[in-house]
């Protein structure tokens, strides 16, 4: 009933440095810039950058609001310090005052959220480049599949080096590798809004999205991976949907085809 389920591949440590030191390292990048929320998709990206490029390559940024609790803040600024990274806060909560005053629109939570994501970045970006490193994003492979980021937000990065983990997969390596148990143990959290978590919001625990997406992966039917996991068939369509109707976020924008080649068409990278 539950075998579809992702596991960690032994070679996913040596594979995310490799990748790392080829893209964050060379005459004109001197590492990543990783923002740190608390969370442990966070403390596990800057973990690895901190082994793959070494502590002087990397920078962790924490970018709390108003509801960013101090002892989260203590916690998160005494992991960088674990690491041995540099380490910098900026308080976003000024810069989202003007854009609440500016917009009614943002009387809405989740846009409100999403603008939080987005003067995150641009505030990681302007670090970066300052620095000349990239942005390493945090996102999971879960996430991404399910489009559970903001446009232009979180999924507005440089390099995705826990892009192709799920989140079980994700917890698994960050007990392999003795992260915090606090860090490890917090319900995941965007943090964009009072009482928000993810799972909460999704409808399902990430045990059961991953099995999911793994069948998904797998090139199964919604029918097969019903049964092979024990989730009801109504269930499963609901996260392939999901997966289907955030298909936008995982591309480039659509472009008209009026030239003889056309970038994401027949113009690819």
């Amino acid at each position: 009933m539950t075998d579809l389920v992702p596991r960690l591949p032994r070679h996913a440590v040596e594979t995310i440095a490799t990748f790392l030191r080829a893209h964050a390292l060379g005459p004109e990048r001197t590492g990543v810039v990783v923002g740190l929320s608390g969370g442990i998709d966070s403390a596990l990206t800057a973990r690895l950058a901190r082994d793959a490029l070494g502590a002087d390559h990397v920078i962790g940024v924490q970018l709390p609001d108003a509801r960013f609790p101090p002892e989260l803040r203590e916690e998160t600024e005494a992991y960088a310090r674990l690491l041995g990274i540099a380490h910098r806060r900026v308080e976003i909560e000024p810069i989202e005052a003007r854009y609440r005053e500016a917009l009614s629109e943002l009387a809405d939570p989740v846009a409100l959220g999403n603008v939080k994501a987005r003067i995150r970045m641009a505030v990681l970006y302007a670090i970066a480049r300052g620095a000349s490193k990239l942005v390493a994003g945090t996102g999971n492979k879960s996430e991404i599949l399910l489009g559970y980021f903001t446009k232009y937000g979180d999924g507005g990065v440089d390099l995705l080096p826990i892009g192709d983990l799920y989140k079980t997969e994700v917890r698994e390596l960050a007990a392999e590798l003795s992260l915090p148990d606090q860090i490890r143990s917090r319900a995941p959290s965007a943090g964009l809004w009072e009482g928000q978590t993810d799972e909460a919001e999704l409808g399902f625990p990430y045990e059961v999205i991953d099995r999911i997406l793994f069948g998904l992966e797998g090139l199964r039917t919604d029918a097969e991976i019903a049964r092979r996991t024990g989730v009801p068939i109504d269930r499963v369509r609901e996260v392939i949907e999901r997966v289907e109707r955030n298909r936008h976020k995982r591309r480039l924008p659509p472009i008209p085809k009026v030239g003889l080649r056309t970038i994401g068409i027949d113009w690819r990278d």
